[in-house]
């Protein structure tokens, strides 16, 4: 189960029907330090990765449709045996060929050399800037060589624009191999839920719970987290990215899982909330059914021809009119509902949005808003997150929620599944994570 060679050439001619006569310049990710001379694991970048499969640091990829022999270069780090035993084996130029497709390959340290080959006949440079400013100005410096020609050539790249203008809607819409990735990834993760579920219990650490997560993971294939698990106890669970993991959890907690694996590159993301003694509270039930009530009208809004933001639209309206109705939420004498949301009161207790999309990132590349006014519509193949929470904070000093009463302070639910937009409608991903009422009480 992974993305085959076929497939990773098959993006690049997508991306070069695009470009027309322009040449796209995409860098690796590079090692990046934890302290002093420790270096993190490494990971790639997700548009680099996206093109070519390529999974070392202190590469340049390099795409020129125009060009009469070489569409496709990679520029690389050389074999050499004596950093080889340090680091690990390098795939090098002769490997960049024959396993990953390309039309040429150098030597990195060659990139200044060779790069004016394949940029001085294209009309534009496509290029995202990344956080390594020397190279982003590198790329600034070839453009300003090639203009300075241009009079005396006649041609030349005139322009020089950001890559991910026409690379993130490729990858904002999921081929059916990467949905398998996906639906992996969600297998997975939902399997470590349902373990943390039953090992929860008064008297253990959130930490433990996290140790367990993290090894069932690795153990079925996933290369680690997807993002650093929330594991959020008690009044934990209303700080929303909470990732201490280190308090004692207590008899009548609700225990907050935000927690995705990451498979060969493709993401889950899932949160579930359950009590941990196996009973909610009068209150706790409540707020679970609300959140419950909104994330499935929000989904029931995820469909080819809506908009990203109905989703959210509907999970806003039905907790708010929840709120209201249970006296959390206290409008002025003349507010109504639609008061209430344009001016935003909700957030006291619901302050973030409905979801993101999801994929390679687990924020993944992709438009939300097609212009100031119009948001992006779902088309089949698109996956994204539904993730509504409302979270009562235990601090007193919040005036909004001044009038809230003990019963209802300190409890924080949020519930996400990973979502497909289908041709008729959508498919939940994570949906044999268990989140009725009935299957979370024992």
């Amino acid at each position: 189960m992974t993305i085959t060679s076929k497939t990773f050439q098959q993006r690049r001619q997508q991306l070069s029907q695009k470009l027309g006569q322009g040449t796209a310049i995409v860098r690796s990710a590079q090692m990046a330090v934890m302290h002093n001379d420790v270096e993190y694991p490494f990971r790639q970048d997700s548009d680099f990765y996206y093109l070519t499969g390529f999974n070392e640091p202190e590469a340049v990829a390099v795409l020129a449709p125009h060009h009469p022999e070489h569409q496709f270069v990679l520029f690389v780090q050389p074999k050499e045996r004596e950093k080889e035993i340090w680091t690990g084996y390098r795939t090098g130029m002769e490997g960049a060929k024959e396993r990953y497709g390309a039309d040429e390959a150098f030597p990195i340290a060659e990139l200044a050399e060779k790069l004016p080959e394949y940029i001085k006949d294209a009309d534009c440079i496509y290029y995202r800037p990344g956080s390594d400013e020397s190279f982003n100005h590198r790329i600034y410096r070839f453009w300003q060589a090639q203009l300075r020609q241009y009079p005396r050539r006649g041609r030349g790249p005139t322009m020089l624009a950001d890559l991910s203008s026409i690379l993130h809607s490729l990858r904002c819409v999921k081929t059916p191999a990467e949905l398998q990735l996906m639906r992996e990834a969600a297998r997975i993760a939902t399997e470590a839920h349902n373990l943390a579920r039953e090992a929860a219990q008064s008297g253990k650490y959130e930490y433990e719970i996290e140790a367990l997560i993290h090894n069932h993971f690795r153990q079925n294939g996933a290369i680690g987290p997807a993002y650093p698990s929330i594991v959020a106890s008690g009044a934990n669970a209303c700080i929303l990215h909470y990732i201490d993991n280190s308090r004692q959890m207590q008899a009548g907690d609700l225990l907050l899982i935000d927690a995705g694996c990451c498979y060969d590159y493709y993401n889950s993301d899932i949160t579930r909330t359950f009590p941990i003694n196996g009973k909610f509270s009068p209150a706790q039930k409540t707020i679970y059914e609300l959140v419950l009530a909104a994330q499935e009208a929000a989904i029931a809004e995820v469909k080819p021809g809506n908009t990203y933001n109905q989703p959210h639209d509907t999970a806003v309206r039905t907790i708010t009119e929840g709120l209201v109705d249970l006296g959390l939420l206290v409008p002025e004498a003349d507010e109504d509902i639609d008061q209430l949301i344009e001016e935003e009161k909700y957030k006291a207790f619901y302050m973030h949005r409905t979801g993101h999309w999801l994929g390679i990132d687990v924020h993944d590349v992709g438009i939300y808003k097609v212009g100031e006014e119009d948001w992006q519509t779902f088309q089949p193949g698109m996956v994204l997150t539904v993730e509504p929470g409302i979270y009562i904070s235990p601090d007193r000093e919040v005036e909004a929620l001044a009038h809230v009463g003990d019963e209802w302070r300190g409890i924080g639910v949020r519930i996400e599944d990973d979502v497909l937009v289908t041709e008729s409608g959508c498919e939940v991903l994570s949906a044999a994570t268990p989140k009725a009422v009935d299957d979370l009480e024992s």
